[in-house]
């Protein structure tokens, strides 16, 4: 089922995979050693790897030997991504090692991309401007938004490093809106290590047009989000009626969320629940935590948008915080029960298929709902205008078009 032809749809999260060789590109001429690369090894006279090399502009599979079919499924995944030889090098450390196609796969099957490379499985739409404007106009989309994707791996304590690396991206990422500001709404990527360093960058970001920052569900060198060595960010935000959308990371020197011990729990490892329980893991504490430190009654007119951690939880927290609020109140903070601050400052991405929107909308507030594609990671479909448009007819017209895209335009300040 297909919307009608005047109904506006804009993607509210959606990705780029970046080139390779970006950071190489866009770094300032002093950070170019420590770039961020995606590499491969090089072989030795017999045969071993003996170090890395930048990765060409075009690959091929690498195609696994007959003896890997007899394997484990497991093993064989584990042998493959060794032999896809990869590996993600972030100031002149690895990282990653295979599994780099993982980061897209839109539209491949999901057992084929152990075998493949980052650029094998990461579709041109996901990099060249004209090839999303195409994919934009084959499914009928008005405009997306766009977050980076090796943007939510790297991570380091150096401020200006962290600064470095998030310039080139923003400027990487204005060259790739090309003309089409219109259509293509970039995120800016704003590390905080330095707030005056962040300041500037959000500032400059903001002129060259774009729609909001991207916030991670971590503290900053120790410091909550809500420290107020950041308070002229979230004025910067606040003043331009633009959100700060807090998304998902993955960091592979530390574990990111508290719940996350729990993987432990498990006697193998399980894709479907990293993916399944990882981002609400992340979104849920960081979100509630910014309401409890009061830190929307110091920036009332702050949005704070909750990405790709699904919205069905919505009511359930909002319910629960105001139940023991009940209880608490007297010694918090917030003037406000935790539930009107969900209301009012905090805004959330629907999954393509998630139910129980009109339900959401009635317990929190149809302008806060928005849908997104998460185009084009491995956990994306590339049936997600065809899902939401499907879903969507559930709901009454006028919802319909909120969810669509009405409540991105109102949100990100879209034309």
């Amino acid at each position: 089922m297909s919307a009608p032809a005047e109904t506006l749809i804009i993607d509210g999260d959606s990705h780029v995979l970046e080139p390779p060789w970006l950071w190489d590109e866009y770094l300032e001429p002093e950070y170019r050693a420590r770039a961020i690369r995606i590499t491969r090894s090089v072989a030795g006279p017999d045969g071993a790897a003996r170090g890395i090399r930048p990765l060409p502009g075009v690959t091929g599979a690498q195609a696994p030997s007959e003896a890997l079919g007899e394997l484990p499924e497991m093993a064989l995944e584990f042998q493959a991504r060794l032999a896809a030889d990869e590996h993600l090098i972030i100031d002149r450390q690895v990282v990653m090692s295979g599994g780099l196609a993982g980061l897209g796969g839109n539209g491949f099957p999901r057992r084929d991309l152990p075998y493949m490379t980052y650029l094998d499985a990461n579709p041109p739409a996901a990099y060249l401007t004209e090839e999303r404007i195409k994919l934009f106009d084959e499914q009928g989309i008005a405009g997306g938004v766009v977050f980076p994707t090796i943007g939510i791996l790297w991570d380091t304590e150096d401020p200006k490093l962290a600064d470095a690396y998030a310039r080139a991206y923003n400027r990487w990422a204005r060259d790739f809106v090309g003309e089409y500001a219109q259509r293509i709404f970039p995120m800016c990527h704003i590390p905080m290590h330095d707030p005056a360093l962040a300041l500037a960058e959000l500032r400059r970001c903001l002129k060259l047009g774009f729609k909001g920052m991207f916030l991670a569900p971590e503290p900053v060198l120790g410091k909550s989000p809500a420290h107020p060595d950041f308070d002229a960010i979230w004025h910067e935000l606040e003043d331009a009626g633009l959100p700060a959308c807090l998304h998902v990371i993955v960091r592979f020197s530390r574990i990111v969320e508290n719940p996350g011990r729990f993987h432990s729990l498990l006697v193998e490892p399980s894709r479907t629940y990293a993916f399944g329980m990882g981002a609400t893991f992340q979104v849920i504490p960081a979100m509630a935590s910014l309401i409890m430190t009061g830190h929307f009654d110091r920036f009332p007119g702050l949005k704070l948008l909750c990405v790709e951690a699904g919205a069905g939880w919505a009511p359930y927290i909002a319910h629960r915080l105001d139940e023991k609020f009940e209880m608490f109140g007297y010694t918090e903070k917030t003037k406000l029960e935790p539930s009107a601050y969900m209301k009012r400052n905090v805004w959330y991405v629907v999954e393509p298929r998630e139910p129980y929107v009109d339900s959401l909308m009635d317990h929190i507030g149809e302008s806060q709902f928005i849908w997104g594609s998460d185009y084009p990671h491995i956990d994306s479909s590339e049936h997600a205008v065809e899902q939401v448009t499907a879903n969507a007819a559930r709901l009454s017209p006028h919802r319909r078009r909120l969810l669509l895209g009405e409540n991105a335009r109102a949100l990100y300040g879209l034309l």
